[in-house]
């Protein structure tokens, strides 16, 4: 049985954007066409109805790019004990407030039971700083929490 990822916004927002002239940013975009194109298939991609919300906003062109590449994906709905996860995430200061929507990702997923969590979101999401108290967080409600990562970490052979 194939492992279950959930796409985080960032990640479609990399694949749909034109190259960056920003070589850290470029570098990603090439990973994460990488894995789209060699690795995903190895696994169950699923999204949210918050990601299709995230990636409907701004450039229309850029916007229809990034919906064309979830339209397939399997969505997963968000539940009130997601949101009541991402609550408890946003208020005991792990995410801030002004970011709750990065603590809802993490919350589908726990809720979903979702295997990873694919992301360039590193600010809140694929830190190595918060990602111990997001996990602490998580499993004190009774949730297995995916392991966060970025597309480059579920390139290695020993995820597929």
């Amino acid at each position: 049985m194939k492992k279950k990822v959930y796409i985080e916004t960032t990640v479609i927002s990399y694949l749909a954007a034109r190259l960056s002239k920003n070589t850290i940013v470029a570098g990603r975009q090439v990973l994460t066409q990488e894995w789209w194109d060699e690795y995903r298939h190895s696994f169950d991609l699923v999204v949210s109805e918050l990601v299709f919300q995230e990636a409907e906003v701004g450039d229309p062109e850029v916007a229809q790019r990034r919906i064309n590449y979830i339209k397939d994906i399997a969505s997963i709905e968000i539940s009130d004990e997601a949101v009541v996860l991402a609550e408890i995430l946003v208020n005991r200061g792990v995410i801030p407030d002004k970011y709750a929507e990065d603590a809802l990702h993490i919350a589908v997923c726990a809720v979903n039971g979702i295997d990873f969590l694919v992301t360039w979101n590193c600010k809140h999401i694929a830190n190595a700083v918060l990602r111990h108290k997001i996990e602490n967080i998580v499993e004190s409600q009774n949730y297995q929490c995916p392991i966060i990562c970025t597309p480059a970490e579920l390139m290695e052979d020993n995820y597929v």
